[in-house]
């Protein structure tokens, strides 16, 4: 049977294993009561959404790597009233009101969703775990998660493929193929995308030889609007095939997927400190001669954190590698930093340690940023002892570690954020053209000359081309290689004040961004961190920007023919894609 739940704060987006409910809405007239009955339900109500709310928010968006996390919880309550109908991505950067969300459970229960709603004219915007950092999948009018389609149908161990119901969040696949000695040729920084989303905003991991992660779908099972359930691969309508494979969820409800998997393998990481200036004498070695590379460079300092992955050698083993200082001893500055930072403003004890601060001990170094971050965060010499902190961390962190590539491959992003991502070409493998090098290093150049407070790490990755027309790294060249480059500032607390002038602050840093290196470096944000305008000059330049990189009528002309009523559609997308009188 068919499933709604609406939630206030968020909503769970995983799989329960709970008896399904009948479709509804809570909609239905409250019986009379008397007024002192209604108000004492009316604060009974109040308390329960505390703690119901509580509880969905915690278990809704896991954090990444939280085992604690894997399996969420779907709570069902008493209705609320439709003011109180919210849903969030993870950061709380994206929140709308909504009054519907559908999990169906099989492609039939779909398949009548999306035929309802669009005999109805009603949105149901395809989201998926909640993960992206713009709210690329939230529409107010109502949303279609399939977290309760998250099953792997088939393996072909000979031709290494897997074929997949598209709620399957990426972790939930990568444990299911163990057994058969496969995985996914490539990840992104976290486990909990469901494949369905990953696949439609143009994810990507790290490896200058490995294209994006849409390349790996060789085929899908797409739900539309108009012509039902279609089935399209690179032999089976091709054109529509690769524009849908990245169709950011305009074209069809992706309900199954085809991957090309590769044998599971052990990497071995290793994560040293380098500068600049041997970046760019080891650049060209560094992306030819291994399969994994990311560099993470800090603000206001001259540290490059380099992380390298590659299969350990049947042969050699993995290094024999004894790290010069111990966990305790590679954070222990920062402690002792955020010891002092509490003293300075005023927040620690005084006679004798404060409650924060015997809590030090127990944090990880991200947490440890957050609070730092948290006391001043606008203060661009607060945020450069921070930064001088971060590469003092790393180079006592230095050294290598082996695990299968699911575990390696991962990176602790650190709490709520705001952040963007452009991609831009950077030559050929063979003859990289250092334009990469040169974005960053005017990148840090910038953020100096404008004195803006900003945190680390400037994230730095590559991919290879994909042939999908929608991707950032899109290209008829397999020979290219594309740069894409992450700049944050974290929401360290739930202040609202702070988080206000946190917002304004960043969307200054990327304004900067933009205005001075986008256009000279042919750079476009990813698709699930770029946010659009609200001032209509600026939408009109992003518009004309995207129609310069992507074929956006060709896109608008198959979501006429799949989705004449644009049901799968929100804000987001009709200002990304405005129609052309042509079409």
């Amino acid at each position: 049977m068919l499933r709604t739940l609406v939630l206030k704060r968020t909503v769970a987006l995983t799989r329960q294993h709970s008896h399904s409910v009948l479709f509804r809405r809570f909609s239905a007239a409250p019986e009379p009561a008397s007024s002192a009955d209604a108000e004492t339900r009316k604060y009974a109500g109040y308390a329960a959404l505390l703690l119901f709310c509580g509880a969905a928010t915690y278990y809704s968006f896991p954090l990444p790597d939280d085992a604690k996390h894997k399996k969420a919880q779907i709570f069902r309550y008493a209705p609320l009233p439709e003011d109180l109908h919210t849903v969030s991505n993870w950061s709380g950067t994206h929140e709308v009101h909504t009054r519907n969300f559908f999990q169906p459970e099989n492609v039939e229960q779909l398949e009548r969703v999306v035929r309802e709603a669009n005999e109805k004219r009603a949105r149901i915007r395809p989201v998926g775990s909640g993960l992206s950092p713009n709210g690329i999948g939230l529409s107010r009018v109502g949303m279609v998660n399939l977290a309760l389609m998250d099953g792997i149908l088939e393996v072909d161990k000979q031709s290494k493929t897997v074929r997949v119901q598209a709620g399957i969040r990426v972790q939930q696949l990568v444990d299911g193929l163990k057994d058969h000695g496969l995985t996914l040729q490539n990840f992104a920084s976290i486990r909990e995308q469901q494949i369905g989303g990953i696949i439609q905003v143009g994810a990507h991991g790290t490896g200058a030889k490995l294209p994006p992660i849409d390349e790996q779908v060789i085929a899908m099972k797409l739900v539309t609007p108009a012509k039902g359930t279609i089935e399209i691969s690179k032999d089976k309508d091709p054109e529509l095939f690769y524009l849908a494979r990245c169709g950011l969820g305009g074209l069809g409800v992706v309900a199954e997927v085809t991957l090309q998997c590769v044998d599971r393998q052990e990497l071995v990481e290793h994560t040293f400190v380098s500068t600049m200036k041997e970046i760019k004498r080891n650049h060209k070695k560094l992306l030819s001669d291994n399969k994994h590379v990311k560099y993470l460079y800090i603000p206001y300092t001259d540290t490059v954190v380099v992380v390298r992955c590659n299969p350990v050698s049947k042969w050699k083993g993995p290094p024999k590698f004894k790290p010069q200082y111990t966990k305790d001893e590679a954070i222990q500055h920062v402690r002792d930093l955020y010891r002092e930072s509490l003293q300075k403003y005023g927040r620690g004890g005084s006679r004798g340690e404060s409650a924060e601060e015997q809590k030090i001990d127990e944090l990880s170094f991200t947490e440890l940023r957050d609070k730092l971050i948290a006391l001043d965060p606008l203060n661009k010499k607060h945020i450069i002892s921070i930064n001088q902190a971060e590469a003092e961390f790393w180079r006592k962190s230095e050294g290598y570690r082996v695990g299968w590539s699911d575990e390696i491959l991962g990176f602790d992003c650190g709490g709520q954020q705001w952040v963007s991502e452009t991609c831009f070409p950077a030559g050929k493998l063979a003859n990289p053209s250092m334009k990469d090098l040169e974005y960053i290093e005017e990148l840090k150049q910038l953020i100096e000359n404008e004195e803006i407070p900003a945190p680390a790490p400037i994230e730095q990755r590559w991919t290879a081309s994909s042939r999908s027309p929608l991707s950032p790294a899109s290209s008829p060249s397999e020979d290219d290689i594309f740069s894409w480059v992450g700049i944050i500032m974290y929401l360290p607390t739930m202040d609202a004040r702070q988080r206000k002038d946190i917002t304004e602050e960043f969307f200054h840093y990327r304004h900067l961004t933009q205005a001075t290196l986008w256009d000279r470096y042919s750079a476009f944000e990813h698709w699930a961190k770029i946010e659009v305008p609200k001032d209509k000059e600026e939408l009109a330049a992003l518009q004309a920007r995207l129609r310069k990189r992507f074929p956006v009528d060709s896109y608008n002309k198959a979501r006429k023919d799949l989705d004449p009523n644009r049901i799968l559609s929100n804000n987001m997308l009709e200002k990304l894609f405005a129609q052309s009188h042509t079409i």
